[in-house]
């Protein structure tokens, strides 16, 4: 419920309140773009201790090249989302439907 209540909070989902209640998207899927998403919900990218100001220091931190290239890995990584939409991941629509139809619970 967090979840769906921040995802609210954001502008990506509406909650319906009743019988047939339920929630839905609340944007269109092409305007929900994947690495915004998770940009946006995630609560830090500190990935190594370094990477925080004031915290998680290291004594190599100042000659330690391995936290420059985990920074730029992390930039890759958000790069290539910002390239997504949900659209895309939603393009065989049949196909998945077909999958969770049949699907043992």
């Amino acid at each position: 419920m967090k979840i769906i209540h921040h995802l609210g909070q954001l502008g990506y989902v509406e909650t319906i309140r009743g019988r047939n209640g339920g929630i839905r998207l609340a944007k269109d899927p092409k305007d929900i773009n994947i690495g915004k998403v998770v940009y946006e919900t995630e609560e830090d990218f500190h990935i190594v201790g370094c990477f925080k100001q004031g915290e998680g220091y290291c004594s190599i931190s100042p000659a330690c090249k391995l936290k420059n290239a985990l920074y730029e890995a992390l930039q890759a990584f958000l790069n290539v989302l910002y390239g997504y939409t949900l659209e895309d991941f939603v393009l065989n629509r049949i196909e998945l439907n077909h999958l969770f139809e049949f699907r043992d619970v």
